[in-house]
């Protein structure tokens, strides 16, 4: 059952990419943490399923089908979500994809759009009708979900580590603009998780898997959780004095 005493107790937030991965992960831990409502936007309509869990832990559940990359259906999601809910607490932006690998001077442009609009404009997309309606309520939070691409250079993903780099950013502009109006932003950068997105990167190179776990000084990747867990603090009042910061949840990876 949601706690009425976990760190987002009586919050109401949504979760972008909220059907699988991190944002799933993430949806259920609010819902634990306490929150009252935890709203689901994903392309991907098994996000209903994800609804359906955050109620049977005692939370209000709502899955919106949206793609993030297009302005109407985020102005869309963020009205259906006050609508319901009466505000708009927290925000985890999280829906990205990761486009194909290829180095920088092979990189087709059709693939550099499609991932720049979801992981870069996506954001900004989120962020713009998420702030009208965090300033108009008199304040709220935003955690946006870069990665440890957007803190170095990442061989093979220009598109990816252009967007996060991006994100993060846009992150530190934010919290900027409207720390003064009660509303702080800030990111994760994930390093190595293990969600179906990076599945689908690894199948595509059976000794990529041994290659990764080599690299991170902890010796294995991150589970959905552990990245969830620090979203989930970045958005509460604990973190009441945190604002423009990207905290890295990459088992030391970028500190070698």
């Amino acid at each position: 059952m949601a706690s009425a005493s976990g760190l987002l107790a009586g919050k109401v937030v949504l979760v972008t990419g909220g059907a699988s991965g991190i944002g799933k992960a993430a949806a259920i831990l609010f819902a634990q943490q306490g929150a009252r409502a935890v709203a689901i936007a994903d392309i991907d309509e098994t996000g209903h399923n994800v609804a359906q869990q955050i109620r049977e832990l005692g939370a209000d559940g709502l899955f919106v089908p949206c793609d993030v990359s297009k302005a109407d259906q985020v102005e869309r999601l963020v009205s259906q979500v006050v609508a319901r809910f009466g505000r708009l607490d927290g925000a985890f932006n999280n829906a990205g994809i990761e486009g194909q690998t290829a180095r920088t001077a092979e990189y087709t442009e059709e693939e550099w759009d499609r991932v720049i609009s979801v992981n870069l404009k996506g954001v900004w997309l989120c962020m713009k009708y998420e702030l009208q309606q965090m300033v108009q309520q008199g304040g709220g939070a935003i955690v946006n979900t870069a990665s440890v691409a957007g803190m170095v250079g990442w061989r093979g993903a220009p598109a990816y580590s252009a967007a996060k780099q991006g994100v993060v950013a846009l992150t530190r502009t934010a919290a900027l603009e409207y720390a003064r109006a009660g509303i702080r932003v800030n990111a994760v950068c994930p390093g190595v998780v293990r969600t179906p997105m990076v599945e689908r990167l690894l199948g595509s190179s059976p000794n990529m898997a041994e290659k990764f776990v080599r690299l991170e000084p902890l010796g294995r990747f991150a589970e959905p959780e552990e990245v969830a867990t620090a979203a989930a603090w970045l958005l509460s009042d604990a973190a009441s004095f945190v604002t423009g910061h990207c905290l890295v949840v990459d088992g030391g990876l970028t500190v070698q």
